[in-house]
């Protein structure tokens, strides 16, 4: 992975807007949301970076954007040096996109959250697994099933579970096999989407490892997306930090736990708990008052001063952008020089 090289995925203000209904009036009040909120950030080939911030805060939305299973409101989203965000037409009355992207689709794929709910109960894994294949024409019969097989033992299930259905697996089994699903396709760019917050501590490590050792081993380019700090750290080579629709902060894994800058960040970091009670006990506690700003009523100024304990005027009247304050680490902090 070579800083010099130009990235896989670059991803340029990007914005994500939703029309919402809320109560008001014999009809509701149509209103927007912004869920995405000019989020600009670039992947290496070989890379993961690592997407964190509050449930809420825009993070899963930012993942389907990019493979634009969302359409962007506005910005640009350029993979291998297109920009994809251009492939959608109109027809039948709403956006659609066009053939360039199914093209596409191989090469980026997604782990969902909730195997439960991504994989078909129908289906047995053999079909789910040989699905894709069979879409894209890469393999038929005996030379089919063997790629399912294989698939299996990557992700660390016995072969012999191909005609077994969802429902006869654990959750963690069932996130295995949803990876399987993912890697099917030999795809160039992964976005996993909280792919361990709904399973159990002891799942949730050996799913991260997992990831781990076949990021290493393929050579895979990876978004990993979720909310607990610890987890994204222990797989990613660079962290963004993502606030109310916006990225806060942006660095080296190491240095986002170790000498996080932004306040925001810092209450993340905080909240990890350390594995020694005497450290535990003695370290200093940074506790956020109040309710995250709604992103339907977004406060001027920072969106995160209305929480932030180290607040100045300035903040309540101009939004930071995001700028480099040291090689590789860029922060969107007006108290951060």
């Amino acid at each position: 992975m070579s800083d010099d090289a130009p990235p896989l995925l670059e991803v340029r203000d990007l914005v994500v807007r939703f029309d919402v209904v809320t109560p008001g009036g014999p009809w509701g009040r149509r209103r927007t949301l912004t869920a995405v909120d000019g989020v600009h950030v670039s992947v290496r080939r070989g890379e993961t970076l690592g997407l964190v911030g509050e449930s809420g805060c825009g993070k899963s939305t930012t993942g389907r954007a990019v493979l634009q299973l969302e359409k962007p409101s506005a910005g640009e989203v350029i993979f291998d040096g297109r920009p994809i965000h251009e492939w959608w037409v109109q027809r039948w009355g709403g956006w659609r996109w066009d053939h360039r992207l199914r093209d596409l689709r191989r090469r980026m794929q997604m782990i969902f959250q909730d195997p439960s709910a991504s994989l078909d109960p129908r289906m047995t894994v053999e079909a789910i697994l040989a699905e894709p294949l069979r879409n894209f024409a890469l393999a038929s019969g005996s030379e089919r099933r063997g790629r399912v097989q294989r698939l299996l033992e990557i992700v660390g299930l016995d072969p012999r579970f191909i005609r077994r259905y969802p429902h006869q697996f654990s959750g963690g089994q069932r996130q295995r096999i949803g990876i399987a699903r993912a890697l099917a396709l030999e795809p160039d760019l992964i976005v996993a989407d909280e792919p361990t917050s709904g399973l159990d501590v002891s799942i949730q490590a050996q799913i991260v490892n997992l990831l781990g050792r076949l990021q290493q081993e393929l050579g895979l380019t990876m978004m990993f997306i979720a909310h607990d700090l610890a987890t994204v750290r222990h797989v990613s080579d660079r962290i963004a930090v993502m606030h109310l629709g916006r990225i806060v902060e942006l660095a080296a894994a190491d240095r986002i736990v170790t000498a996080p800058l932004h306040p925001y960040t810092q209450a993340l970091v905080a909240a990890v708990p350390v594995p020694d009670p005497i450290r535990e006990r003695a370290r200093p506690r940074l506790v956020l008052a109040g309710e995250p700003p709604s992103p339907l009523d977004p406060p001027a100024g920072c969106p995160f001063h209305t929480r932030c304990p180290v607040r100045e005027e300035r903040c309540r009247r101009e939004s930071p952008p995001l700028r480099t304050v040291a090689a590789g680490h860029e922060v969107a902090c007006h108290l951060v020089d």
